[in-house]
Parts: C-alpha cells; sequence; structure tokens
C-alpha cells in the first residue's frame, strides 16, 4: 500500500492524471490488447480528468485502445437526467476524448432487470480481461463506490440502497431537495474493484480526513469499506494535505520519506542510464 502526499487539490489531481497516463503509455495498447481502466465519478475526480483531457488534446495521449466501467449510476433517473452519471462521464471527460463509446461501459439504472444488468455489467468487465487500473473516490463515510457502511467486502455488482448521509451529500446535486435525490442506485461491489490488478484511491479536503484514517490506519472493517483496499497487492491513495489531518504525525512523515526515497531512486537510475548512453559513445 502506498500512501502518494500532495500538497492541495491540484497537484493531487495532476499527480493522479499522470499515473494514469504513464500507466496507458506503458501498457501500449493496440487492436488486440485493450487498456481496461475503472473510473467513478463525484467531485474529487474533475480536476484529474482535466488534466487527461489536456494531455489527450497534446497529443501525448490516446484513448483509442481503452476501454471503460465506471462505478455506479443511480436507478430510476433518465440517462440524459443533468445529473445521471452518464451525463456526468460524456460532459466532464468522454466527449473530449477519442474514446470509441463502446467501450465506455456505464451501468444502466434504468434496465427492466436491475439483477440482470449486474450480472451482465460483471461479464462483461470479465470479457475485457479484468480491469488493469481501477480509479476510485470515497466519501466522507468510507464508502467507495456506493458501496455503504456495512456492505460485504466481498460484494459485487448489485442494486443499493442509498444511506442517509450520501442522501444528504448528494442533495447539493439536486438544488438540496432532498426529494429529488435518487434512493437507490447500481453499484460494483468492493470484491468487484480487488479483483482490477491495481486501485488507485483519491481522497481530498478536511471533510475526508476521518475517513482516510479509517483507511489506512486501522483495521479492516466493513463499516468503512475503503478500508479494504489495506488488502490489496497494489492500492495507492493519492491524497492533499487537507485530507492528512486526522493522520499520526509519525504516519505522515513514514510515507512522505518513502516518497522522497522513491524519487531520490528514480533520479539515480536516470542519471546511471544516462551516464551509460554517454559513455558507450566514448
Amino acid at each position: 500500500m502506498r500512501l502518494v502526499i500532495l500538497e492541495d487539490y491540484d497537484q493531487a489531481s495532476e499527480w493522479a492524471a499522470k499515473y494514469i497516463c504513464n500507466r496507458i503509455i506503458q501498457f501500449k495498447p493496440n487492436q488486440g490488447r485493450y487498456f481496461t481502466l475503472g473510473l467513478p465519478t463525484g467531485s474529487t475526480p474533475l480536476g484529474c480528468y482535466k488534466k487527461l483531457i489536456e494531455y489527450h488534446k497534446n497529443g501525448d495521449l490516446s484513448f483509442k485502445y481503452v476501454k471503460t466501467f465506471n462505478m455506479d449510476e443511480y436507478v430510476g433517473l433518465p440517462r440524459n437526467h443533468p445529473e445521471s452519471y452518464h451525463s456526468y462521464m460524456w460532459n466532464n471527460f468522454f466527449k473530449h476524448i477519442d474514446i470509441d463509446p463502446n467501450n465506455a461501459h456505464i451501468l444502466d439504472g434504468n434496465a427492466p432487470d436491475l439483477q440482470a444488468e449486474c450480472d451482465a455489467f460483471e461479464k462483461k468487465i470479465e470479457e475485457a480481461g479484468g480491469i488493469d487500473l481501477f480509479v476510485g473516490g470515497i466519501g466522507p463515510d468510507g464508502h467507495i463506490a456506493f458501496n455503504e457502511p456495512g456492505s460485504s467486502l466481498s460484494s459485487r455488482t448489485r442494486l443499493k440502497t442509498l444511506a442517509m448521509d450520501t442522501i444528504l451529500a448528494n442533495a447539493k446535486y439536486f438544488d438540496g431537495d432532498l426529494s429529488k435525490v435518487p434512493t437507490m442506485a447500481l453499484t460494483v461491489g468492493v470484491g468487484t474493484v480487488m479483483d482490477a490488478r491495481e486501485v488507485m484511491i483519491l481522497i481530498t479536503g478536511a471533510h475526508k480526513a476521518f475517513a482516510l484514517y479509517k483507511a489506512i490506519e486501522e483495521g479492516v472493517n466493513h463499516m468503512w469499506t475503503v478500508s479494504a483496499f489495506q488488502q490489496h497487492p497494489r492500492t495507492i491513495f493519492v491524497c492533499d494535505e487537507d485530507a492528512t489531518l486526522e493522520l499520526r504525525v509519525k504516519t505522515v512523515k513514514y510515507f512522505k520519506d518513502g516518497c522522497k526515497a522513491k524519487r531520490l531512486s528514480s533520479s539515480l537510475m536516470l542519471k546511471a542510464t544516462l551516464y551509460m548512453h554517454v559513455t558507450s559513445f566514448n
């Protein structure tokens, strides 16, 4: 498990976007080998999406051979509703890049058979070869996707009733009117995300500080579903300084020192490579 601590939201967003960009480029996707990317919604990933769009428009990144799978979608909200996650993803990301619409997978909260829709989504992930990198965000209560407190840590994609805390938090997107906020959603399960080869979780802001503390300093607990990712072999938590306010000083120092050591190691390796490259011509 890694914890990457950046100064503020903008730096955390840029770091995450660069990481995704590098992962796709290193993978070298092609027509017969797609990179599969799990994606979140909400306010936290917006900065990351803006940076990815920037990289694409600069010619540094293509999504032509990328398949995406979104974490969740509201039940009963029309697809073209401005607050549906279909609208969110197309307006904030997909329409600005070169992804094939057939490769952008989002759950259908209006499907006639919601369980069949969930089962089909799991099947599509399997047929795509699994998720290479699943990016997620969390709520103040530590839920990832719509895996609310108390969710099974081995859960799969399913229909989920939203907790009141989540409904209250989402009311800001519906003019503050609780009666307009959907109370149910389709969501990937904790187990679905855990199956990804790599997981990156974005956590920013002081209001997420206690959730980050629960995620990394206490044990695995189904009441804080994000804590499950302590057990994933390749999890990266990317946060800003504000999100670390509940962490112990020694925890912050440990991870900051680890990041410095990693940067130093990378710098030394680069210098060694350049030296070997130069001397080979002498």
